[in-house]
């Protein structure tokens, strides 16, 4: 790398084989004098008169803030003097490498403090606040970046340029500093945001969005009231730049600051027909525009999501927004997919939040119109393999509102307008799988849970069509998402069908069966197939007692893979706990199912299970959901095998300081917890 080094070339080759050797220099890194040293080379390097050169350079600089931050700061002030030059005076790939420094910076300072939030070894990790002590400089930086905008760069959405690093580096230091960020950006908003530069504008705007995630609500609330009404006007502009990253910015006010129940909301009943009017307006804007409105009226109903006595705010405006987006939906100049996406979405929301027994008529019409244009997507002529996947892709969309649909109006009164269009809704979802020959429709598949939740024992008149493809999903390895959602939605059919999926079960149980026994599934699929045994035995009870013993040794085989994780790996312990729940799960399921005249013959695999539970009680990585699901096994043991369990239970003793433990967790343990002690103590002393 060095500059008595004539060719420009080698130079370049060795700052990219020193890029990629970093991840190996941890000792050099100990050393301060090889620190020293190759900091001293990078350095100089970043200041070659070869452009290639010094964006691999900063490119360099990058990879060290994220491998060895804690070792970074004796060389920071020469690093600062660096990345300020480069994004004031140098050509845009290093000027991008200089900025993507200080957002890696903010990353690991971010890290850190999520890591020790609240905690006593908050000291023990370094934290050097390298951001909050460059603020005073680097805050006005990032802000002339954003005057550098690219004309209609928010017509791609590829774009990727300095004025969009600069907003979104300032993001992540408002989330790394919080409230001090918000003096050092509002004097910009406030010289820009009414210049007849549109750059001075939009870079206004962009600031004030990329802030709103970090600063406390009470410091940004007042700012919001405040600047509400002039980001409704600005949805006006003649420019379409500064209206796209308006309508960016109110989507980000409502996803973080709306908030209903709270005591000083963000929108009220007196400003709320006034956003309406304007979203309604800006939602037939150019695509671009008309996308990011989709995204704003996606999160004010978000808002709504847990208020639900406010959620009535929104009725009155309910059918016309539910009209806005089916027509933002089916424009024709939606070249860009994105637009439908955002609309069906924001719909989706809509539907979630919404009042039933206000608004159970609308949502009812709402069915017929989506059942209509799924019914429509099986005419469009397919020429070629990116009208299969437009076609394809509609379908998801439509199938993911009907699911929405279907599970708003089944948790309620209003369950008899899914009574009625049942026999419709399942003829079309098993068109959308005849028309995917070599793959089952994901959304199909989850909007056909959803059905059946709703429909209950009836759901059993369409198995016998139903049942081919879902054998086809269960079987489905390739597409593993595919195979999983299967998997789950044989559960939501044992739930509504009870023993009336016997006839069914066979099948069912040996593709599950097979998928176990798969080493190329992957393995995210295998936990839900566990937990799948558990819904398959509740649900026939008793007759479940034929696959005992196939099912019995995979769950067994799984517990003794299980039994003491590599705490070194995040992902396997992850991994680990799903699975270990899913073994819970299963044998819940089994024991439950099994109760009554043939529980014994659960006695041969008690003690395995009891083993199992004890190992995992002694595994500190266990997260709570496992020893939520291993307490209620234990309860579910003593509750099938009766007094039969007595010696079993008075050989493990390990159960005594595992409820012990679990009567200090929460509600929803100790509750399990003390039903289990109940369960043990009865058949201990019977």
């Amino acid at each position: 790398m060095n500059q008595t080094e004539l060719s420009s070339e080698v130079r370049l080759a060795a700052v990219k084989a020193l890029y990629n050797a970093l991840d190996f220099a941890e000792s050099n890194f100990a050393n301060e004098m090889e620190r020293t040293f190759i900091m001293k080379v990078i350095c100089e390097t970043a200041v070659s008169k070869e452009v290639e050169i010094r964006q691999a350079a900063f490119e360099c600089l990058v990879a060290i803030a994220s491998t060895y931050y804690v070792h970074l700061d004796p060389y920071m002030q020469t690093i600062f003097n660096l990345t300020a030059n480069a994004v004031k005076g140098d050509e845009e790939q290093v000027a991008l490498q200089a900025i993507e420094f200080w957002s890696t910076i903010c990353e690991e300072e971010i890290e850190i403090q999520e890591e020790y939030e609240g905690s006593d070894d908050a000291n023990s990790t370094v934290n050097y606040r390298f951001i909050e002590k460059a603020l005073p400089s680097l805050v006005p930086m990032l802000l002339e970046t954003l005057l550098k905008q690219e004309e209609d760069q928010e017509q791609d959405d590829n774009a990727w340029n300095i004025s969009m690093s600069g907003g979104t580096c300032l993001g992540l230091i408002a989330r790394t500093v919080g409230d001090a960020i918000v003096p050092l950006v509002m004097p910009f908003v406030e010289a820009n945001i009414t210049k007849p530069d549109w750059r001075c504008r939009e870079a206004a705007t962009f600031a004030f969005g990329s802030i709103l995630d970090g600063p406390s609500l009470g410091k940004l609330a007042p700012l919001v009231q405040a600047g509400l009404d002039f980001l409704l006007n600005t949805m006006n502009d003649p420019n379409s730049q500064v209206k796209d990253t308006t309508a960016w910015t109110l989507g980000r006010v409502f996803e973080l600051l709306h908030s209903p129940c709270s005591t000083n909301p963000i929108i009220s009943n007196v400003n709320l027909p006034r956003i309406m009017t304007v979203l309604l307006e800006s939602s037939k804007d150019v695509p671009n525009v008309a996308e990011k409105v989709c995204g704003a009226i996606y999160f004010l109903a978000q808002g709504y999501e847990d208020a639900e006595p406010v959620s009535s705010l929104l009725t009155p405006y309910l059918p016309n927004v539910i009209a806005a987006l089916l027509t933002a939906a089916d424009r024709g100049d939606v070249t860009h997919f994105r637009l439908r996406a955002s609309a069906y979405e924001a719909l989706n929301e809509i539907v979630r939040v919404s009042n039933i027994p206000e608004t159970s008529s609308i949502i009812g019409q709402l069915l017929e119109e989506i059942m209509r244009r799924l019914n429509l997507t099986f005419d469009h002529q397919i020429y070629s393999s990116g009208d299969k996947e437009k076609q394809s892709d509609l379908q998801a969309l439509l199938c993911g509102v009907l699911q929405v649909i279907i599970q708003k109006l089944s948790s309620s009164d209003a369950k008899s307008i899914i009574a009625q269009t049942a026999d419709q809704l399942m003829l079309l979802f098993l068109r959308v799988f005849a028309c995917h020959s070599a793959t089952v429709h994901e959304e199909a598949m989850l909007a056909i849970g959803a059905l059946a939740y709703a429909t209950g024992p009836d759901f059993v008149k369409y198995m016998p069509e139903f049942f081919k493809y879902l054998e086809a999903g269960l079987q489905n390895h390739e597409e593993y998402q595919v195979c999983s959602i299967s998997v789950g939605v044989v559960g939501d059919i044992c739930r509504a069908l009870e023993d009336k999926i016997l006839p069914f079960c066979d099948g069912i149980m040996t593709v599950l069966l097979k998928d176990l026994s798969n080493s190329q599934l992957n393995r995210s699929v295998k936990p839900p197939i566990f937990s799948c045994f558990g819904d398959i035995a509740l649900a026939i009870g008793e007759n479940f007692e034929k696959y005992l013993a196939y099912a019995m040794p995979m769950l067994q085989g799984a517990a003794e893979l299980l039994v003491v994780l590599d705490q070194n790996d995040e992902d396997m312990v992850d991994y680990g706990n799903q699975l270990r729940r899913g073994i819970f799960e299963a044998y819940s399921g089994i024991l439950q199912g099994i109760k009554g005249t043939k529980a014994q013959l659960m006695l041969p695999y008690a003690g395995h299970l009891l083993q199992f539970t004890e190992a995992v009680y002694k595994d500190s990585s266990r997260d709570e959901s496992v020893t939520k699901a291993a307490v209620a096994v234990l309860g579910d043991l003593a509750d099938t095998l009766g007094p039969i369990s007595k010696d079993l239970f008075k050989s493990h003793l390990f159960h005594v300081e595992f409820l012990r433990e679990c009567l200090d967790l929460d509600d929803e343990v100790r509750e399990t917890a003390s039903w289990t002690q109940g369960m043990i103590n009865q058949a201990i002393v019977s």
